[in-house]
């Protein structure tokens, strides 16, 4: 079992991140005062990332699915790993959600979406206004559930890191995996590793004491 995450699993991850982390802040400016004039820019540039969203999401889920997950640290408490996994969950879930509604508000409310015009695929969905105002409802309420779960597993990831002793951002940072990343978890305790890695392996394994 690996070590950290493959290159293509941090590469949906992190992709996805910056996809987040540009398109709800424009998703606020253009339904805000003030940005009239890049109004239909934003729009335009807020559909095409949500298309983007929507297939990376289920590619990513897939690979995911096909690939083992390395495992977390032994540091950390079963309580911790249940609800480290639970959050991972449910923001796939808000992810798809959040997509899949701003689709169907988007087509349903009779509005084009430019990247798919662009590519020559035709909207699935006709016009429905009733319920593209229900989706768009759907649609701000779980961009704020989303970004609350995000906080938190942001906040958990800096826990560890920072004050907890575990450095678990190393499983998903660089963007690319290395070569230290493709041996079996714990190697390192028993090969050497890191300074840090064998202060935290010392109380398990005398040997890799510096």
């Amino acid at each position: 079992m690996r070590a950290g995450w493959s290159t293509p699993s941090r590469l949906f991850h992190w992709i996805v991140a910056l996809l987040i982390v540009v398109t709800v802040p424009i998703g606020i400016a253009m339904t805000s005062e003030g940005f009239e004039g890049v109004r239909n820019g934003l729009y335009v540039a807020h559909k095409g990332i949500g298309v983007l969203i929507l297939v990376l999401v289920p590619l990513r889920a897939l690979w995911r699915w096909l690939t083992p997950e390395p495992p977390l640290p032994d540091e950390i408490p079963a309580k911790e790993r249940r609800l480290a996994r639970a959050t991972h969950l449910g923001l796939y879930a808000l992810l798809l959600v959040m997509a899949i509604s701003g689709y169907l508000r988007t087509a349903g409310g009779g509005y084009p979406i430019e990247l798919l015009d662009a590519l020559g695929i035709p909207l699935f969905v006709g016009e429905m206004p009733v319920w593209a105002d229900r989706f768009s409802v759907i649609h701000g309420f779980v961009a704020y559930l989303l970004v609350a779960t995000i906080a938190v597993h942001v906040a958990a990831v800096l826990h560890h890191t920072l004050f907890g002793g575990v450095n678990v951002l190393s499983r998903m940072w660089p963007p690319v995996a290395s070569d230290r990343d493709d041996r079996p978890a714990g190697d390192d305790a028993h090969t050497g590793g890191t300074g840090g890695e064998r202060a935290r392996a010392g109380d398990s394994d005398a040997g890799a004491r510096p």
